[in-house]
């Protein structure tokens, strides 16, 4: 099944060890092979010299010792045979006259190929040059290895040719370095490595490997599978603790826990078909070098039938990192600093609704004038009473307003729509969509020319997830000066109120919780005679799973069926699948028939991975047809 969304499930094995018994050793890492077959895992490497100890030293030299080493070797292609797994395992090899640090790759009794060590550490605890050469000295791309002809070289691509994957092999030293090797393969269409390494502790070196693991993943787009020599290593001057991670472009990371006397392994659900959409992005990245000698090594993968084990966050946008969450605020702030002191207007007009977006914008509107060491009374913030509008979302807007210290004005809007109603022969009582946008525009134009006689600028308030769904008024609350909240889609913005309100004291924290415990709403109904308020999740559907599906959809460009997939394991706990479905119906239609409203709104930060600025991230027609996707989705 994971197959058909892109999955490939890879795992790093750390194993117990007995230095320099190889049979030991080999029957512990065939009991760890069929472990990993067991959980389903497609693909699994092991530490650096797995099948003999990394703290061998000159036992590497000694010829009983690497005869045992092939007898092992010979053992585990036997075992492979019949066995649906890829597995890597860390061995010395012998090529003419010289000795090299290998990964070797099985499958189904065969070896794959041989990917020799290219930076050898001669220095301070590390000793190899005295027993291993690097990889620059073959000269040679295939040698006649456990009897058959098998590919070796530092540049081995193993691509599979009934699945979209690459992979090809760093050894320790070798992602320290800034020649990476995995630097060259990535370029060749690798996007998947894998690192066999021996890697003993220091103080502070555990962070720093685990940094140097994610950047390499980020930077060479690709995900990066390590495992390093366990405890079971000679301790005589060193340890080693047995880190095992795997790691994505994202940023996500799985990892084991270190200093275990037992054997153990991770694995995870690699989104393949995620990275290759990074890649076509990525442009920057296509550059092939073709100074570098791949060696290119094909296979066909027998992929199993896993249920995904995979785990994607209900909120992608957010992150519970305060000090992300200052830098998103940071960045909104300034970028609306920049833009009144380039336009030498000191003035900033904000409607306040009362709800979560407009306070948001407002409270940015707050920072700018601390920024720019202006008057907070700068921020002109209006309330415009309508037709819909609670006592509580007024009595909040105008709590926050005065608290802030900022100008306050009430303007009510219901006798000017009513005269446009007469003008324009709109029944009154009439709540149609011409009803509702009436209102919109009249406070649009309220704040426009309040802008005008203040010689001032309209600070917008939607946010990234109406604009999505095209869940504001053309011409009305979709226009502004400057939309300081663009990028921020609904999940985020009330994190980020929250935060800010974690961070306050007094009124204003009690008045910036009650405004986050306020339904979702644009107040353009009357409130009905049970009280009820308009409710915008029950026209639209809830905002988290919007904002689930505007992140895969824009970010990674996922198909609508993998959406529906991810977002059902995702929110099996909370939705049914009938809900999911008829949500990802409404944000299919809204998202593309509402591009027109997107391809002229007005200037707008952005602050994360996605944006929907038509002069950006987001250049689409207004009059895309989405047949299509409806009809991958009604055949789910």
């Amino acid at each position: 099944m994971l197959k058909e969304y892109g999955y490939l499930r890879v795992g790093a094995i750390v194993n117990k060890i007995h230095i320099a018994d190889v049979s030991y050793n080999v029957d512990e890492l065939i009991k760890l092979f069929d472990e990993a077959i067991k959980k389903g895992i497609e693909i699994v490497s092991t530490p650096e010299m797995s099948i003999c100890g990394y703290t061998a030293q000159d036992l590497f030299l000694n010829d009983d010792l690497y005869d045992n080493c092939m007898k092992g070797l010979s053992r585990l292609k036997e075992y492979s045979k019949d066995k649906d797994l890829v597995f890597i395992v860390g061995s010395p090899v012998r090529v003419l006259n010289s000795l090299y640090n290998c990964a070797i790759v099985f499958y189904h009794g065969h070896i794959l190929g041989i990917t020799p060590k290219t930076y050898i550490p001669n220095y301070s605890e590390f000793y190899e040059g005295r027993y291993f050469r690097n990889a620059s000295r073959l000269n040679i791309n295939k040698i006649n290895f456990l009897g058959e002809e098998v590919f070796i070289s530092n540049m081995l691509c193993y691509k599979c040719d009934n699945f979209p994957m690459s992979f090809s092999i760093d050894i320790c030293e070798d992602l320290w370095m800034a020649n990476t090797p995995s630097n060259y393969t990535t370029l060749n269409g690798v996007n998947l490595v894998f690192n066999l390494s021996s890697s003993n502790e220091t103080v502070g070196k555990y962070n720093y490997r685990k940094d140097l693991v994610k950047v390499q993943s980020g930077k060479t787009i690709c995900a990066y599978v390590y495992a390093s020599s366990g405890i079971n290593e000679s301790t005589s001057d060193l340890l080693f603790s047995g880190h095992a991670m795997i790691s994505e472009p994202s940023g996500e990371m799985v990892e084991n826990d270190r200093f275990n006397f037992e054997s153990s392994i991770i694995y995870n659900d690699i989104d393949i078909f995620k990275i290759n959409n990074d890649r076509f992005k990525e442009r920057s990245y296509e550059e092939y070098n073709q100074n570098i000698n791949y060696v290119n090594v094909h296979f066909n993968l027998e992929k199993k039938n896993n249920e995904l084990i995979k785990k994607y966050s209900k909120t992608p946008f957010l992150s519970h990192n305060e000090e992300s969450l200052d830098e998103i605020i940071k960045i909104q702030s300034y970028a609306l600093a920049k833009r009144v002191k380039f336009l030498n207007n000191s003035k900033m007009i904000i409607g306040i609704s009362g709800g979560a977006d407009s306070t948001l914008a407002f409270l940015i509107s707050i920072n700018v004038c601390d920024i720019l060491n202006l008057s907070r009374k700068n921020v002109i913030a209006i309330t415009m009473p309508g037709f819909g509008t609670s006592s509580r979302t007024y009595n909040n807007s105008k709590k926050l307003i005065e608290l802030a210290g900022a100008t306050f004005k009430e303007i009510s809007i219901k006798e000017a729509v009513l005269k446009h109603f007469e003008d324009i022969d709109q029944p009154k009582d009439k709540y149609d969509i011409t009803y509702e946008n009436s209102q919109a525009r009249e406070r649009t134009q309220i704040l426009f020319d309040i802008a005008n006689k203040e010689g001032g600028i309209v600070v917008g308030t939607g946010d990234l997830s109406e604009l999505a769904l095209g869940w504001a008024t053309y011409n009305g609350d979709h226009m502004s000066n400057y939309g300081v909240n663009a990028s921020i889609p609904k999940t985020l913005v009330t994190t980020l109120i929250r935060h800010i309100k974690d961070k306050s004291e007094g009124e204003i924290k009690d008045v910036l919780t009650d405004i986050l415990n306020t339904p979702i709403s644009p107040e353009l109904l009357p409130i009905d005679k049970n009280g009820n308020i308009q409710n915008t999740e029950k026209s639209v559907g809830p905002y988290i799973l919007h904002d689930f599906f505007l992140y895969h959809f824009m970010r990674y460009g996922a198909s609508i069926k993998k959406i529906y997939f991810i977002a059902k394991n995702t929110f099996k706990d909370q939705y049914t699948d009938l809900e999911i479905k008829e949500t990802l119906r409404i944000f299919i239609r809204r998202f593309f028939t509402q591009q027109f409203k997107r391809n002229c709104v007005p200037d707008g930060i952005k602050v994360g991975s996605v944006s929907l600025s038509p002069r950006g991230d987001l250049r689409l027609s207004s009059d895309n047809y989405f047949n299509e996707y409806m009809k991958e989705l009604e055949n789910l």
